[in-house]
């Protein structure tokens, strides 16, 4: 019974270390600093006994500590664990490298007290067993990531990202409330494990879990920064390096956790799922698109996170959410990595550029790239299927699988270019074998580990049959015009779309215009 509520313990640890750091003198930052760096250690250390509970106990969720269902549990399951094991690593290093990034900063000790205030309320959402905990942890990030966006208060962009992130924050805090309301009339019970084995046995949802399930997809489409919300999150970059990596330990990813966490209600409810694929098709679309005019590293690295959050939402929206966990996984790691390299990015690329010619494709390199692609990607995924006699992939893994094989053209399209060396074409055919098998095997596998857990992929009906042809068709016109980029990149318009892209179409100078100014007028 103890060990139930092991990982509760993990953010106790931070939260401790948070009120040390806040206590402690402004001229002596270090010993917290090192403290902080300790607490997030063995809060690590618990994450990994939480993996070691589950392979030996199976899911489960520990009693409540509280009453009338509001209190304190702890849900240990493939999505908790994975969750608890990405947050507490990042967490791990994000605080480790504050310790020297912000070393001799005035406010350091402020600073470190809300780092570990925040990664504290996402431990605590990401392994939450009941819905009042969910609220109060949901709530407790969006409140003190604020106070890490405004860590330099003088400035007006730092300013004006926090009023208007605090404003989304607070419409989704009130939809997930409305959610989770719903959700305890429809279902009888506050245990997220009860709602989510009611629903999958249920088979269908009335009209108040549809309406329960469209407000969870309110909540995460405002965590996540999806379009046209989307604008915060490109003006973060006003606060330390250090809070862009900490966003993708379940910050700006927690929409597709609170998704994944409810996929059961969520896959029942198609509507809601088709708005997903549309909302998040596009975010990624714009996000890619934009996030190639922009000159900054960092600006382009959150243009980047913008859509990839997108793409997040495209999965859960599909109905893949073993997928979208292993998305949410990877591209925090990475992301995470990117954004705490950042600083010598420029130096790195001035080191490693060196004149000399580039291959150039043309219209006919671009098609036989994208069809010898496609071939591969089918080749590959047959054969995968044949090989581990695995039953019928649904649709929309093999339209994703299209989706993603479709960046791997663009580098065929320069292996096939008539000027390419035999060497780069070698390279990148091998580049497209090595991202088919590999889209295969992570899917697999993740299907395999979320047995049990996540529901199955549902069958698409003839709204789903259009979406799916129409996210495909989307993201492959942009591909081939990113491939054929050098052939029009010097015409006038290219370059006048170029300006307007790079401002990012001028939607969120708009959608600060529709609020009036009103996050630029927000006291610091």
């Amino acid at each position: 019974m103890p060990l139930d509520f092991l990982p509760l313990a993990a953010p106790l640890l931070l939260v401790a270390a948070a009120c040390r750091a806040g206590l402690a003198a402004p001229h002596r930052p270090r010993p917290t600093a090192v403290l902080a760096e300790v607490a997030a250690g063995l809060a690590l250390l618990i994450a990994i006994a939480s993996l070691a509970l589950l392979i030996g106990r199976g899911p489960s969720t520990s009693p409540l500590i509280g009453v009338a269902g509001v209190g304190l549990s702890a849900r240990i399951d493939v999505v908790s664990v994975a969750m608890l094991m990405l947050v507490a690593f990042i967490g791990w290093i994000v605080v480790r490298f504050s310790r020297s990034y912000l070393d001799g900063e005035p406010r350091h000790g402020a600073f470190t007290a809300w780092l570990c205030a925040t990664l504290a309320a996402v431990l605590l959402l990401v392994q939450a067993g009941n819905l009042a905990q969910l609220i109060v942890s949901w709530i407790a990030v969006s409140l003190s990531l604020h106070r890490l966006l405004l860590f330099y208060p003088e400035r007006v962009t730092a300013q004006r990202a926090a009023g208007k992130k605090r404003l989304f924050s607070n419409i989704g805090a009130v939809a997930l409330v409305a959610a989770t309301a719903l959700l305890i009339v429809d279902f009888g019970s506050s245990d997220i494990a009860s709602i989510n084995a009611a629903a999958r046995a249920g088979g269908e949802l009335g009209a108040t879990g549809v309406a329960a399930a469209a407000l969870l997809a309110l909540a995460a489409l405002l965590k996540s920064a999806q379009f046209p919300t989307h604008g915060w999150l490109t003006e973060v970059m006003e606060a330390p390096t250090p809070v862009s990596a900490l966003l993708h330990a379940g910050v700006v990813n927690g929409g597709g956790f609170l998704l994944i966490r409810f996929a059961d209600v969520v896959v029942m409810a198609p509507g809601v799922l088709a708005v997903l694929i549309i909302v998040g098709g596009f975010t990624a679309l714009f996000g890619a698109v934009v996030m190639l005019t922009q000159p900054a590293v960092k600006t382009s690295l959150a243009w980047s996170t913008v859509a990839q959050m997108g793409f997040m939402i495209l999965e859960c929206g599909l109905g893949l959410f073993p997928l979208a966990l292993l998305h949410v996984v990877a591209h925090s790691l990475y992301k995470a990595h990117a954004f705490l390299t950042s600083g010598g990015a420029v130096g790195r690329v001035a080191a490693i550029r060196r004149p000399g010619p580039v291959a150039v494709p043309n219209g006919v390199a671009v098609a036989r790239a994208f069809l010898a692609a496609l071939a591969l990607y089918v080749a590959i995924g047959v054969g995968f299927d044949l090989a581990l006699g695995a039953a019928h992939k649904p649709p929309q893994s093999w339209a994703l699988g299209a989706i993603l094989i479709f960046g791997v053209a663009y580098l065929l399209a320069q292996g096939l270019a008539d000027a390419a060396p035999r060497v780069l074409t070698r390279k990148t055919s091998a580049y497209a074998a090595a991202a088919g098998l590999g889209y295969f095997t992570l899917q697999s596998a993740a299907e395999w580990l979320s047995a049990g857990t996540l529901p199955p992929t549902p069958t698409p009906a003839r709204l789903e049959w259009t979406l799916i042809a129409l996210t495909v068709l989307s993201f492959g016109t942009v591909a081939i015009a990113q491939a054929l980029l050098p052939l029009w990149s010097a015409h006038p318009a290219a370059a006048g779309l170029r300006v307007h892209l790079a401002n990012g179409l001028y939607l969120n100078a708009a959608l600060d215009r529709a609020l009036g100014g009103w996050s630029a007028r927000q006291p610091s």
